[in-house]
């Protein structure tokens, strides 16, 4: 628990994803309100998932031709592809990987600023790393009859990788940019070199239906649903574990080994990260955000247009890690502009708060979505069944659970009650 003067959350040691104090001030280092802004924002969309917009979408007859599609939109960015591609809700994995990494920068310093030494903080790291991996199980094993081991879960991902980015704390910019290219080399050539799958091979037996319409063929076909080099590693690895019965697949084609490309993501935001630490360089600092975003999101398309490698969020492929970590350098870099430089950050109360205490909000969402929604229907649902049409109940019930979850975070904040790892 960390104690600030909260009058201004701007002044305050918020948590990075609950890892670390994003931009905590030092002698040297002026607070980035930037990262606690998109932090903020990101952890939004997550908790705006209790709005179920597409069940307010499927009563389409109620609303005019307009409005039908912006419904439409609005549901295509809060849901996840169901393969390739990218929505604006499978950008809320890769910025929370992004903004550890970010936050690294300005944390490793801090700690070296106050003299720790490198093994005190590998230790950190470490523990760190098993307090992630730990709670990203526990949450999952919610409502099972027994520990749900799995290690795909956005905490367990980052947990998996966190000791890694570590080790690139104090390495030149070149020193992590040769590391992400390796790691995305690495991770696209053990598809590559991993066998297609025969064409009797019974994908309905590894939940991938007859009517699936995403397989690509050719060379990208290594990277199909439940039958590329990371299905068949958990087929192994997950089974080493006690299971309630035989691990077969993941329903939607996760798997353990996005973690490296995942450290990729974390690796890009540290590169930002060190960018960002140079306050007096804000040009420079731009220019490189800018060429480094450029690079990424060419590349990235490049790779999945010429089919070398699909862009695919949910095993995190190379091409993915690209096109998700330029869309955060320029998120990053707007925020940057609007908060850090122009300091104009009033607007954005809104996202710090939730920011503030992410890690709090991330726990909220997975255990106290159902039981507010219950408290508010036993309640108050008298009130929403006389005044809200049916077809809108379930979308009103979720702003007031949103509500709910803001206020418990505020108060919070106001309290300068703010938990980290």
């Amino acid at each position: 628990m960390a104690k600030t003067t909260l009058g201004q959350i701007d002044s305050s040691a918020l948590a990075s994803f609950g890892l670390e104090s994003s931009a905590s001030e030092s002698s040297h280092q002026k607070r980035r309100m930037s990262i606690d802004v998109l932090r903020g924002m990101v952890m939004f969309l997550m908790l705006a998932e209790v709005l179920h917009w597409e069940q307010l979408a499927s009563a389409s007859d109620r609303f005019s031709e307009p409005v039908q599609r912006v419904l439409q939109w609005i549901v295509f960015h809060t849901t996840h592809v169901q393969w390739r591609g990218c929505s604006l809700h499978d950008m809320i994995q890769p910025v929370f990987s992004f903004l550890v990494g970010t936050s690294l920068a300005f944390s490793y310093t801090k700690r070296i600023e106050q003299g720790q030494s490198w093994t005190r903080m590998l230790m950190h790291a470490i523990a760190r790393s098993l307090i992630l991996i730990t709670l990203g199980i526990f949450l999952r094993s919610l409502g099972k009859p027994q520990t749900n081991f799995t290690f795909d879960d956005t905490l367990t991902q980052i947990g998996l990788g966190y000791g890694f980015l570590f080790l690139f704390g104090g390495c030149k910019q070149l020193s992590i940019g040769l590391g992400v290219l390796g790691i995305l080399c690495t991770y696209w050539s053990l598809f590559a070199i991993y066998p297609l799958p025969p064409a009797s091979f019974d994908y309905p037996a590894v939940g991938v239906p007859d009517t699936w319409q995403h397989h690509a063929s050719g060379f990208a076909a290594h990277w199909n649903k439940n039958s590329n080099a990371a299905w068949a590693f958990d087929v192994e690895w997950m089974n080493l574990f006690p299971r309630e019965k035989v691990y077969q697949y993941s329903g939607g084609g996760y798997c353990t080994l996005s973690f490296l490309p995942t450290l990729g993501t974390m690796l890009l935001g540290l590169l930002a990260g060190n960018w960002l630490r140079e306050e007096s360089q804000a040009r420079r600092r731009s220019l490189y955000f800018l060429l480094t975003a450029g690079v990424c999101l060419l590349g990235a398309w490049a790779l999945d247009a010429l089919g070398v490698c699909p862009l695919v969020k949910r095993i995190w492929t190379p091409s993915w890690t690209l096109w998700s970590g330029g869309i955060c350098f320029l998120w990053l870099l707007v925020l940057s502009w609007i908060c850090d430089d122009a300091g104009y950050i009033r607007w954005s109360y809104f996202f710090r708060v939730i920011g503030a205490n992410s890690i709090i909000a991330y726990v909220m969402s997975w255990t106290m979505e159902s039981w507010v929604g219950q408290a508010i229907e036993r309640h108050f649902g008298f009130a929403i069944r006389a005044l809200v049409p049916e077809v809108y109940r379930t979308f009103v019930l979720g702003w007031l659970i949103l509500l709910v979850f803001w206020l418990i975070l505020d108060w919070l904040a106001r309290r300068k009650i703010f938990v980290r790892i």
